[in-house]
């Protein structure tokens, strides 16, 4: 049995045959999927479908592309609205130099938001991060300092030298579809020697959908093809990566239940 750690079950391309995705996830042995939220305006949503499928958990937080459009968002209104039964982490939230829809120094300020919250809840907390590895490390390690948070870097695509400094921290890493693709060298070496007790996968579902499903939304059954192809770089069984992805899932975020 998998867990997809991170999909959008509530964007377009999925909330309009929500029921089929989930049917297509659970038949094929994908037993927990983490719904995850973006902007504010999403929550609700997010919870409802939690609250409604039992298989289905949320998180609550602002992607950082949507920073500017929170300026008020801080640590006191993510806390408020995680404590739901349903809610089992924070974000995404991070850093993102890529595209730059936001803000920088707004970016920072949300990111130590949702760090603060992390901190004072025990919810893990889901980092986005995308060319801006230097100020990523320099906001996670310094805030380290201040006081331990659990977390992951979701859908990783950063380099070997990042992982190992985050690894250093305690974090997680999760692997997405884009480890099946051609050009993703360094991501694959990553994918195969991360500890075996810090590794999760995901689909980051509607996006990313692995080989063989490239060009169509992707949706979180695919997180089998994924894990199949982790397991084939890490030399194991898929059986035997869905047992340790599973059990560090649970781990991690230990509010869900099996």
């Amino acid at each position: 049995m998998l867990v997809d750690s991170h999909c959008h079950l509530n964007y377009e391309g999925l909330i309009d045959r929500q029921p089929e995705v989930l049917a297509a996830a659970r038949a094929r042995g994908v037993s927990a999927m983490l719904n995850i939220s973006t902007r504010e305006s999403e929550w609700d949503a997010v919870v409802a479908t939690a609250t409604r499928e039992a298989d289905v958990w949320a998180s609550i937080g602002i992607h950082p592309h949507e920073a500017d459009a929170h300026p008020d968002m801080d640590r006191a209104k993510l806390v408020a609205r995680a404590d739901h039964p349903r809610v089992i982490a924070l974000g995404e939230s991070g850093l993102d130099y890529y595209y730059d829809h936001s803000d920088r120094d707004q970016q920072k300020r949300g990111f130590r938001a949702h760090i603060a919250a992390a901190r004072d809840t025990g919810l893990p907390l889901i980092i986005h991060t995308r060319e801006a590895e230097d100020d990523s490390f320099a906001i996670l390690n310094e805030e380290m300092g201040k006081g331990a948070f659990p977390a992951l870097i979701h859908c990783f695509t950063a380099s070997a030298d990042f992982a190992q400094k985050v690894l250093d921290l305690g974090l997680y890493i999760s692997i997405s579809g884009i480890v099946t693709f051609k050009n993703a060298k360094e991501l694959k070496a990553v994918a195969a020697t991360v500890p075996a007790d810090r590794l999760l996968v995901e689909t980051d579902s509607p996006f990313l959908a692995p080989v063989p499903h490239r060009g169509k939304p992707c949706e979180p059954a695919f997180v089998v093809d994924t894990a199949n192809y982790v397991a084939e770089l890490r030399g194991v069984s898929l059986e035997s990566l869905a047992e340790t992805t599973s059990d560090n899932f649970y781990r991690l975020f230990n509010k869900a239940q099996r």
